[in-house]
Formats: structure tokens, sequence, C-alpha cells
């Protein structure tokens, strides 16, 4: 029995995931980091069991009827942990955030903005004063009637409505109407009304033209459809909507991406007349502070808003002083980890998942609790070896607070400045699951098995490779890019070699690659009738005749439902189903392929429709989820469980890890080829089966990588990744970069964003922006090979480049 005065977290028999009954001490009050290779189980060990174990022991004090209305996590598979007080979880979310998201409400300084307007705020003689929601774009109390809060407003017109008025409207004169069955629909209810479908469009008149595409009346009318032979079509009643309403209801209301670029397509953007981009009634507008408006407040960078609120609240009353004390106090933490350049109205969708990831460490370092322990998920990921400076300021602040810093890190900065280390492995899945090593960094020195030892501690004895630099075969030339902060910049990328985009977090590298290069690219590939998507940030592109194909590997998850995962993604599963349909046993029965999906009836167990779970309902207890009591979360029928291939069921198969399923696999071409490219980009832990929502963004990414790599490539490929080692310890970063690299051995093009600086010193070209971020970054500061932007004076990337130089 330890002491309530123990200063260790005690974990005891933890099993959870491929955890091996792990026993480890940790003491309280210090930064810790958990290090290991992917799939090591160190995630295991501090989110699945430590901060589960926290989160399961409050929801136990929450009265029962309360805990169905918070997501929980299950409780975790451990023997007992003594010592642990309660925990605060900030893990990595990259998911995209709405349009109305923004750097106000993702900190929650918009709140403390409005509220000092609401109060303390300078209003015209006999107005009313105004509740803080008045000043929001987003209640109704707040936002413009005209443009609902948005600040801009769509409009269309029949030119492009109607792009082609030689055609008839059963011809499809109207190209902003849906395909299919909705678009026959409205023709046939616009036949019924009495228009004429079958003539040119441009001979309606044009009282008629303006009525069918502008309408906001909704007419409901009896249909007759023309009957096809063999098929019976009864009456049914149709409703008309026109086109323009039909383009606003989709881009306003649609989930889908696709149907909502299609509407966009058919519509001009333009600032609101009525509140000039503002998003707010005039009421609020009319009230001002320090002689601004909140519109102008909220779009002065934090570093100069800062400025302001200093001066006005210095002199003014109470609440004024209270409010803007406690509104600099807030700034001041997304100031210290680099993000004064931002505005407060800055939408989300625009940041960087740099950007993103301190804000939300911002906010959550600001709530003043001390005596917890804070479990971060990477906190370095997406950030320049200068932004770990700051972030590392920021962590030790919250350690002297007195709280304990629980870090899973795979930045070998972060972790020579952790006071504990806890390095689990040696490997991944079920190669991992143990601690190796749980004290002060410099013990892990006499661990020869860990694989993050020689990351920590670098031999001299073994000098890196030096990789000869290759010649590009061509260029591809962008010239007056325009798009967020990049302004007016050429840029020029050398193609057949290995280019590395580098800059401070915010600085354009992600706008320059992912939005404006790969948008250029893919309008070309679409031919003449793309969008533009990436013409229209980019003055004159030349060079891209060289390009075969592009391919764009980001870290979005591959699926977002347990029914997607590794073998249905890369297409592995298709050939497993096909091997079982041939065994003896399925031919006798009859069974196909499709007996063996586990998404179709037929093979699959109905009680749980194939997802191997089932919700329970616990009466005024929260759901639960639980194994199905028919397949035992086997996902399939037990007549489909009977066929066997050497010995295993479709079950059993899903459950081998990659490496296992290469063994068992070994001689079937088409299985050989997606597990060996799974392999070779270090996945050989994962279980076939696993699902996408398990999956990491780095993994999935990864996942993405050997799909393509699988594929038989014909011509010059253009391979983008944003930010491929995110997620990554340094020893699966060198299984990455030894496919990267070898992808333009065989003569293609890989252009990456990245931030690893043991990455941009191996690549042969390197494009620099900078020098900050925001309006202080969008340039290009260096550009050359590694050796040449190291030298640089005026980049921020060239001391840490020199350093992984050895120069």
């Amino acid at each position: 029995m330890h002491s309530p005065h123990d200063p260790y977290v005690r974990v005891r028999g933890a099993r959870e995931h491929n955890l091996q009954d792990v026993n480890v001490d940790i003491p309280r009050d210090t930064l810790t980091v958990f290090t290991g290779v992917s799939g090591s189980g160190k995630s295991s060990l501090a989110f699945g069991t430590i901060y589960a174990e926290a989160q399961r022991r409050y929801f136990e004090s929450v009265a029962p009827y309360a805990r169905r209305l918070i997501h929980q996590v299950g409780a975790p598979a451990v023997g007992e942990i003594t010592g642990l007080p309660p925990a605060v979880s900030l893990e990595q979310r990259r998911s995209a955030p709405g349009a109305r998201s923004s750097v106000g409400t993702v900190t929650t300084l918009s709140n403390s903005l409005r509220m000092l307007f609401s109060r303390a705020g300078e209003y015209p003689a006999g107005a009313e004063r105004l509740d803080s929601d008045a000043f929001s774009p987003n209640t109704a109390a707040g936002a413009c009637p005209e443009c609902h809060g948005l600040g801009r407003i769509h409009r269309t017109d029949e030119e492009l409505l109607v792009p082609d008025p030689s055609l008839s409207i059963r011809e499809g004169a109207i190209a902003a109407w849906p395909g299919a069955w909705q678009g026959k629909n409205l023709r046939d209810v616009l036949d019924t009304l009495g228009y004429d479908v079958d003539r040119p469009w441009r001979e309606l008149a044009a009282k008629d033209r303006e009525w069918i595409l502008f309408t906001d009346e909704q007419p409901v009318v009896t249909v007759h459809p023309v009957r096809d032979a063999g098929r019976i079509q009864r009456p049914y009643q149709g409703t008309y909507m026109s086109a323009r309403r039909y383009v606003l209801h989709t881009f306003a209301d649609t989930k889908s991406r696709t149907l909502r670029a299609k509407a966009e397509r058919f519509l001009t953007s333009a600032p609101c007349p009525v509140c000039g981009g503002s998003r707010l009634r005039p009421e609020a507008m009319a009230v001002t502070f320090a002689g601004r408006t909140i519109a102008e407040l909220a779009a002065l960078p934090l570093s100069a808003l800062a400025e302001v609120l200093t001066g006005a609240g210095a002199g003014g009353e109470e609440t004024a002083r209270v409010l803007t004390g406690d509104l600099l106090a807030r700034i001041g933490t997304v100031t210290e980890l680099g993000l004064g350049y931002l505005s407060l109205d800055r939408t989300a969708p625009t940041l960087s998942s740099g950007e993103m990831q301190r804000l939300r460490l911002a906010t959550q370092l600001r709530s003043g609790l001390f005596g917890v322990v804070y479990v971060l998920d990477e906190p370095s990921a997406g950030l320049h070896p200068a932004d770990t400076e700051s972030l590392l300021g920021v962590l030790g602040r919250l350690k002297e607070a007195g709280n304990s810093v629980f870090v899973v890190e795979h930045q070998m900065d972060v972790v020579r400045r952790a006071d504990w280390l806890v390095d689990v492995g040696p490997l991944a899945g079920e190669h991992g699951g143990r601690v190796l090593h749980s004290g002060p960094p410099e013990g892990l020195a006499e661990v020869p098995e860990s694989a993050t030892r020689r990351f920590l501690f670098p031999s001299e004895d073994e000098p890196e490779p030096v990789r000869e630099t290759r010649t590009p075969s061509g260029w591809i030339r962008l010239s007056g890019v325009e798009r967020h902060n990049v302004r007016g910049v050429d840029a020029t990328f050398p193609l057949g070699v290995f280019t590395a985009v580098t800059g401070v977090s915010g600085s354009g590298k992600s706008t320059l690659v992912g939005q404006v290069l790969a948008g250029v690219l893919a309008d070309r590939e679409a031919g003449e009738e793309a969008a533009g998507a990436g013409e229209q940030f980019c003055a004159a592109a030349s060079g891209l005749e060289a390009v075969d194909r592009l391919v764009q590997v980001d870290q979005k998850p591959i699926g977002r439902t347990p029914r997607s995962n590794l073998a249905t993604y890369t297409g592995l599963f298709d050939t497993v189903r096909k091997l079982f349909a041939r065994t003896e046993t399925a031919r006798e029965r009859g069974y196909t392929a499709g007996r063996f999906s586990f998404n179709v009836s037929g093979g699959r167990c109905e009680t749980c429709q194939g997802e191997g779970f089932v919700s329970v309902e616990l009466l005024f207890l929260p759901s639960t989820y639980a194994p199905c009591p028919d397949c035992h979360g086997a996902r399939y029928n037990p007549e489909t469980l009977e066929v066997t291939l050497r010995g295993l069921t479709v079950a059993q198969v899903l459950d081998l890890t990659v490496e296992s399923a290469a063994d068992f696999f070994s001689g079937t071409p088409a299985a050989e080829r997606a597990l060996s490219t799974l392999l070779d980009v270090g996945l050989g832990y994962l279980r076939l089966g696993q699902p996408a929502t398990e999956l990491s963004g780095g993994e999935a990414q990864r996942i993405k990588l050997a799909s393509e790599l699988q594929r038989t490539r014909r011509g010059h490929t253009l391979y983008l990744l944003d930010e491929p080692t995110t997620g990554l310890h340094p020893a699966d970063v060198e299984v990455l970069m030894r496919q990267l690299h070898g992808l333009v051995d065989a003569h293609n093009t890989v252009v990456v964003v990245e931030h690893d600086m043991a990455v941009v010193a191996g690549a042969d070209h390197v494009i620099d922006l900078g020098p900050g971020g925001g309006d202080r970054g969008g340039r290009i500061v260096a550009t050359g090979t590694p050796q040449e932007v190291a030298r640089s004076a005026e980049s921020r990337t060239a001391p840490y480049l020199a350093e992984a130089l050895g120069s």
C-alpha cells in the first residue's frame, strides 16, 4: 500500500492494446516524455491507460444520468494505478473546421472581446445597451440579416446557370441542376407546368427564362411520367425549385464536398453590401471601444490588438480595466507560442495544422489548473524548430505551476529537455509493448535494444551517409502567386529531384504547395473544363507538360467509419475474398467473393450487421458497446466461418498483422505486392482489419503512400506530401525516406512540406519561406541546395539546417 503522499504515478499490469503486462513508476510534477517507434505502445500507455483511468475515476463521481451526456473512454485493461491525479488531455485533431470557426472562436478570445464591447463599449446617444450575443456573427441577435453573418453574399446569373443557350432544357441547358432522377424530376415538373422543355433555351420568352431560373415560388403539381417499356411508373406529386434556389440551398446546406464544389461553380462571391463584410448588424457596428468597432479590432494582428487594449484599459473605468486585463492575459499565451501575427477574424480553415495545435494548447494553458496531469499528444507536431523553443518554455511554465506534464513525443529536442523518459518498444505491435527504460533521459544510453537511443545519443563513429545531389531534369515555374499571405511570389520547383519546402508555421508552405502547385497541376489534369482552382491563385505557370500525373498524399483519414480498414482501402481484401471463394468448401456451396464481405448481407452476421459489436442501452446509464452476442466480434455468420483458407477463417485473416499476413500469403502475387509495400513503409504491426478510425494521421498517410507504391507506374509522377514525418519516430522516418528517395530514383519528382531537419538535410533542393508567419511571411527567403540555404542570413531555418548538416 502506497502513501497518499507517494510522489509517483504507479502503473501495474497494463495490458491495453499491445502492452505486455507493463509495470512502470512515473514521478509527478515532472515533464515526462513517452517515446518509441510508431505502434510500440507509448500512446496506449499514456492515453489508453493513464488518461483513460483518470477519466474513468472522474466519471464515477458524476451523477449516472449526467454521464449519458459526456463522451466516455472505456475502462482500460490495467491491474491498478495509484498516485494518479485528475488528468486533462490534449490530443491532435486533424478534422477540418467549419467556415464560421475562427481564431477567436477556437481560443474563446471572441467571447471576452464581445463582453468588453457589451459592458464597456462607447454607445451612441440614446442607444440601448446590447447583450454580448449581439456582437457575434454566429447568433441570430448579431448576424447581418442580408448575409446571415458570413460577410459575403453569393449571387448567380443566367450566364452561369445556362452556359450553352443553344441546348433545350431536356438536353441539359440548365447546367446547375442535379443529374439523375432529381434533374429529370425538375424537367418533368416544368413540362407539367406548361413550359416547353424541347425548344432551345435562347428561343424561350424572357419572362419564362426569368421564372425558371430565379423564382422563389415552389409550386406542387401531379407529374405523369412517360412510361418506359416494361416499367410501371405511377403519377406522383412533384415540387419545383428554381435553379438559383437549388444552387444556394445546396451550397449552404450540403454535407458533400463534391456537391458544394459543383454549386460554387455557379456562384459569384462579393462582400455583403449591407454590412460591408463586417458580418454584424448596424446596431453592433455603432458601438466602439478605443475609437474602433469590434470588426476593426478583430481584424488586427493579436500583437497589435494587445497594444490597443493596453492603452485603452490603462486609464479607463474599473469594468474596462478588468475585462482588458483578462483579454491581455489570454492574448499573451497565444503570442508567447509565436502566433501574434494572427487576427481574431482569421478563419480556421486557412490555418495550418501547426497553428491550430498551438491555439488549442494556448486555450488549455490559460485554465489556471494545478495539481493535474496534462497528457499531450505530440505538441511539437507541425512545428518548425524555432517554434518548438517557445513551446518548451510554455510546457516548463505549466510544470512550474504545480502540474505533471506527460507528453507523447518524437522530436528529440523535446526528449532531451525532459525530466523523465519512458521508452516503449523495442519495435511495433506484438514486437513492442514493453517499457525498456523509465528514468532520466541520460539513462537510455545504457539500453542497447532501444530504437530511440541512437537518435538521442548520435555516435560520431557512424557518420551519416552523404547522398549525391541529383540534377533537375526540368522546372515548373509559377509566377505571381496570390493566395492567403503568399503575395506576388515567383516560385520554381525542380523536376526529377527531392525538394523540401520549409519555413516557420504560418509562413505559407502549405498554401504554396498544397493549394497553388497542386491546384495548377490538378487543373491541367482535368483539362479546360476544370474550375481553375489553382490558376486563379497564379498569374502564369510553365513546365507542367513534363508531369504526366499528380499524386497528393495527405494525412486525412482513409475512412470515417470502422467498416473502412487497412485491407479494404488498399484493395487487399478483394484478393482475400477471391481466394476464399476459390476454396473447395466455398465452391461446393456456391459461395462467391461477395459472401466474404462484412458490408453486405449474405455472409455477414445480421445481428451486428457485420460491425462485430452492438450498442447496449443501459436505461439511465450511458450506452456502451459490447461484442456481438452471436458472432462474438467475428463479423460473420457461422456458415461463412466454416470456410477456411489454409486453416484460417476470413475473420482470423482480418486479425492478422501485416507482418504475419506477408508470411501467410507468400506465393500469392496480388496479396504479396500490397503487403510488401505496407512493410516497406513501416506498417507491419497493423492488423489487416484495423478500423480506419483507430489509425493516426501519419499511419493514414503511409497507407495511402503504400497504395500508390503498389501501382504500376507509367510516365513522370509528381508526389506532393504535407509533413509526411508527423507522428513518426526517427527510425520510422528513415524507412519512409528510403521509399520517397526510391520514387525519385525511378525518375519521379517528390515535393514535401517538412519541419524535420534531418529530412531537409537529405533533400536535393530546399525552398524556404518566411521570414516569419502571417503578414511577416509569405516570401521565399532562400532557395538552393541544403548547404546553400543553411548559409542564408535571412532564413530562420538556416541555423537548424546547418546543425543537421553538421556544419
